[in-house]
């Protein structure tokens, strides 16, 4: 392979696996804010115990996430520094506006909140945590802004003398439509995987206690935790498909490649466009023997314009008018091609979706075993609410491919309407640095990878450690001479001593 396509696998394989770790932290902030609010406002110590022990798994989640993120604007100036060259005066400013207006705060206040239970009043220690849930949203807003910019350029414009964009107005970038439209659906995706994160490990102690005899004590922690989390999960799924379905309209109007090669559409409709569960054929370079299966009539017409009978153009003639209009040719002067990878976009579009509302749909099965204060001792709700925990995380990894893969081969994506402004694109094959070699590329992509892999041992045995240690670790001192430290060999919920508390 080249370094361009090293470099794509590079940052594709960084970024899914930061984004891992970002929902969560983005969903889990606010709901151990809402822990410890409850806490402070009823005084009951169930709140408590349930703000130390998510506020644990936190914790570990925010550490991993910041050190592969950290990577992430590395890899603008190692190989890919062309497109830094010529997006860095617009795509600096939101990035540097997180880094000093959201993550300095983040991490701040996360300290003051680790440090200061005992030692602060309750409701400053409070206003601690409350502080990095807002902060942590705010970062998203303002990373948000920087791709939905790549997505969509505003408040900007092309200097031919300089070969770059520069930008005209901040604000512009800030108040972006593709971004207003995505941060909610970025922000509900977040709150549904906290909330099914929450929920899930909540019912599996929940039945758990239940086997073991414990139902008040099921009852009485576990259950409202998990009502907790479901409840977030309805919410949320609810408004992920509202904004969801604001995003694809918007997206069809701005990137009309993307929402054909979503349908793997290669002709154009004479009416609505059918969405399809099952598509086979060769979907890697052509349309060529495509075939649609089990399908929605109009849907993608529907998810599109509003209309299950709106025609919507094919990826074939999508590329005919690309190549009239853009002209760029390859070494051998034949004309590029403008279409993403069919089979990618087509897929990571209904994974995505699939995964969303297979998400929210656990959630109304957890509502029914816990109603009427109801607590299940089922093997299978355990076993189903360890399976959940994935399903969000899937979602969202795959809405972020879809999002990126479906812009290909743009870096900075052309504007088709006079909402945006005209002349600010980029290849991504002239976004790479063109003095970094394969060689070098290669290495650090392997460099990547193994050092990913041991922090993806590192954070599941540390989130699976604590969680299979429950709400009961989270009230001992870490003290070895504390006999409450030495575990019960009765108690299940207590396999081994705990090595570091609040």
């Amino acid at each position: 392979m080249d370094a361009l396509d090293l470099a794509r696998w590079q940052f594709g394989i960084t970024t899914v696996y930061h984004f891992i770790f970002v929902p969560l932290t983005i969903g889990l902030a606010p709901l151990v804010a809402i822990m410890q609010t409850a806490w402070v406002r009823t005084g009951n110590e169930r709140w408590l115990r349930l703000t130390k022990f998510f506020g644990k798994l936190l914790l570990i989640n925010f550490a991993i996430g910041v050190a592969t993120g950290i990577v992430q604007e590395f890899q603008f100036g190692m190989a890919w520094s062309e497109y830094s060259r010529f997006v860095g005066d617009v795509f600096g400013a939101p990035l540097a506006m997180e880094a000093l207006a959201a993550f300095f705060v983040e991490s701040t206040f996360l300290g003051l909140w680790i440090f200061g239970w005992d030692k602060l009043p309750k409701k400053i220690h409070l206003a601690c945590i409350w502080a990095v849930a807002i902060a942590t949203n705010l970062s998203a807003y303002f990373i948000l802004a920087a791709n939905s910019w790549m997505q969509h350029p505003v408040g900007s414009t092309y200097n031919p003398e300089t070969g770059r964009a520069e930008m005209t107005d901040i604000g512009a970038i800030l108040t972006n439509n593709t971004l207003l439209a995505a941060f909610p659906h970025t922000i509900s995706a977040a709150f549904l995987t906290a909330g099914t994160f929450v929920a899930g490990i909540a019912a599996w102690w929940m039945v758990k206690l239940v086997r073991a005899d414990r139902a008040d004590e099921a009852r009485d922690v576990y259950r409202p935790a998990v009502l907790l989390g479901v409840v977030t999960m309805l919410v949320a799924g609810l408004v992920v498909a509202v904004s969801g379905d604001t995003q694809a309209k918007l997206m069809f109007d701005q990137q009309p490649m993307k929402m054909s090669a979503a349908e793997a559409l290669c002709e154009t409709t004479e009416g609505g466009a059918p969405f399809s569960i099952l598509a086979i054929g060769d979907l890697s370079d052509s349309c060529e023997g495509v075939q649609h299966l089990i399908e929605i009539p109009g849907m993608t017409s529907f998810l599109a314009s509003g209309s299950f009978t709106e025609p919507l153009p094919g990826v074939e003639d999508l590329q005919a008018q690309y190549e009239e209009k853009f002209g760029f040719t390859d070494e051998d002067g034949q004309p590029i091609s403008y279409q993403p990878n069919l089979a990618v976009t087509y897929w990571s579009f209904r994974l995505m979706i699939g995964f969303g509302v297979g998400s929210a749909a656990l959630a109304l099965v957890a509502l029914w075993v816990t109603r009427k204060g109801r607590v299940s001792g089922s093997v299978w709700v355990s076993r189903l609410a360890v399976a959940a925990l994935a399903t969000p995380f899937l979602a969202s990894a795959f809405g972020w491919i879809f999002t990126e893969m479906g812009r290909q081969p743009w870096v900075v994506a052309p504007n088709p309407n006079p909402s945006g402004v005209d002349g600010v694109w980029l290849l991504t094959a002239r976004g790479v640095s063109t003095v970094t070699g394969p060689g070098t590329i290669l290495t650090s992509l392997l460099a990547f990878t193994a050092l990913y892999g041991v922090l993806a041992v590192v954070w599941f045995r540390l989130m699976h450690r604590y969680a299979i240690e429950g709400v009961a670790a989270s009230e001992k001192d870490p003290s070895p001479d504390n006999p409450a430290n030495r575990p019960d060999p009765d108690d299940e919920s207590t396999d081994r001593p705990l090595s570091f508390a609040y």
